[in-house]
């Protein structure tokens, strides 16, 4: 377990702060207060603490600023304390106080310690600005303040909806590039026959570059998905506090609130129709978190894909090569084994795993509130940060370094039986099955058996059953 923060130094200047449970004693070299503290005595529990993530760090800075510009536009606070506020608040955003939001991703109270500490830094960095002293709160507190018409229960799913929306934006452009490589190499292959698979058994020709435009298009498809579900974290519950009833708050607070959080961000931020029901529903979390299984349901089959196609060298379908990233074996010499697309499902299976803990998540909300949100937060920002690495892997390291094998593809086609399907509307099913047979049965060529038995002409023969002929 995490010790208790105390710095009690005799070089170290002290405060003292108050709240429900007590007094406890802090660094004054610390801008959050006596509730972080407790958070961080509480919740030692992943090690990933909310700095880790800084767009958390960040769109707490925006969400607070627009609350305080609202506050002061209804005149709920004065503009001294908003201009101290705002500084703050412009400062967090900037990045400048990323340490003082040491508290755990994984914490119980439903964000209430995300939302606390965001509170004490930007209120002890206004008081710095008003001349004060941290910790002198009776000129600028946490909760009057800062937390002005708020709740934790609309703060902080406000700020971490935004954040992941900017996650959401960053990790686009990877996958962009990822499917932009995979279409590079549909042109570069465009032309090399390759025999197609169905159930692992021989299937009917196709070309290599069709197999890898098919990677691209299926990507293109959950891109568009994602981008679908990342609009509904720009709808957001400002003004709701507690459970949605607005209690501590105004309808005009609400509307100066959503108009700042717009101007501030230039995105199409919208409040939600029905606040009791938005404090409850994490459903833009679980839709987007679905987005996310479907891409790696897509990445785990490409990756099997190119496992299986670049199988050999010389016992397997030796169909591509895969560059060369490391020794294979620690006891066979000479073996290379495709450890990207192996990472990749790796990650794949850890985002699917995180895909489940937010299901779970999302199905315990009661009553008014889902106090699982912050393990459904950490999940999926894990789960974007994943990929987005792996994606970048996978392209840099593996697909734009692949290499096909020409001859060998050449190879399998001329050797199948598959090709037999091209003969069915010519000689019919039962013929072409007899000769399917015979070829399987004995490992005669499909091309020698119909000259045997003269069912077509050279001619015919070499129209009918050019592999390229057999390609729409």
């Amino acid at each position: 377990m995490k010790e208790v923060i105390k710095e009690n130094y005799s070089n170290i200047k002290m405060r003292y702060e108050s709240d429900l449970i007590g007094t406890r004693e802090i660094s004054e070299n610390y801008y959050y207060g006596v509730q972080t503290v407790r958070a961080i005595e509480n919740f030692s529990i992943s090690g990933i603490s909310i700095n880790k993530f800084p767009y958390i760090v960040k769109y707490l800075g925006v969400t607070k600023l627009a609350a305080a510009q609202a506050n002061y536009e209804t005149g709920d606070i004065s503009q001294e304390i908003y201009k101290a506020i705002a500084k703050a608040c412009n400062e967090v955003i900037e990045g400048k106080f990323d340490d003082q939001f040491p508290v755990d991703m994984i914490q119980g109270g439903a964000g209430t310690s995300t939302n606390m500490n965001a509170n004490e830094v930007i209120a002890n960095r206004a008081l710095e600005l008003m001349g004060h002293k941290r910790g002198q709160y009776q000129y600028c507190s946490p909760n009057d303040h800062v937390n002005a018409s708020q709740s934790t229960n609309d703060a902080y799913p406000c700020a971490t909806r935004l954040a992941i929306y900017a996650h959401h934006l960053d990790f686009m452009p990877h996958l962009n590039r990822l499917i932009a490589a995979l279409d590079k190499k549909a042109f570069e292959f465009k032309d090399i026959i390759k025999m197609g698979r169905t159930q692992l058994q021989d299937a009917v020709p196709t070309t290599l570059g069709l197999s890898f435009k098919a990677f691209a298009d299926t990507l293109k498809n959950e891109k568009k998905h994602l981008q679908d579900s990342a609009e509904e974290f720009l709808i957001v519950n400002m003004g709701a506090t507690a459970i949605g009833t607005g209690i501590c708050s105004t309808l005009e607070y609400r509307e100066h609130c959503i108009k700042s959080l717009r101007d501030i961000t230039k995105w199409d931020i919208r409040l939600a129709d029905n606040l009791i029901e938005a404090t409850s529903d994490t459903s833009s979390i679980l839709s987007y978190s679905s987005a996310l299984r479907r891409l790696c349901t897509k990445l785990t089959k490409i990756c099997n894909d190119l496992r299986l196609m670049s199988s050999g060298p010389r016992c397997g379908f030796n169909e591509i090569k895969l560059p060369e990233m490391q020794p294979g074996s620690s006891i066979m010499p000479g073996k290379i084994n495709p450890v990207i697309p192996e990472v990749i499902n790796q990650i794949c299976y850890r985002v699917i795993g995180n895909d489940t803990c937010i299901m779970l998540g999302a199905n315990n909300a009661q009553l008014e509130l889902n106090v699982m949100e912050p393990v459904m937060i950490y999940s999926l920002l894990e789960s974007i940060q994943l990929l987005t690495n792996g994606i970048d892997t996978l392209r840099i390291r593996c697909i734009d370094g692949i290499k096909a094998n020409k001859e060998s593809c050449e190879s399998l086609v001329n050797n199948s039986i598959g090709i037999i399907t091209a003969l069915v509307p010519i000689i019919g099913y039962k013929q072409s099955t007899k000769i399917a047979k015979e070829a399987s049965e004995t490992g005669q060529n499909i091309c020698d058996l119909i000259r045997k038995y003269e069912l077509l002409t050279e001619e015919e023969l070499k129209r009918i059953l050019s592999p390229k002929n057999m390609i729409l």
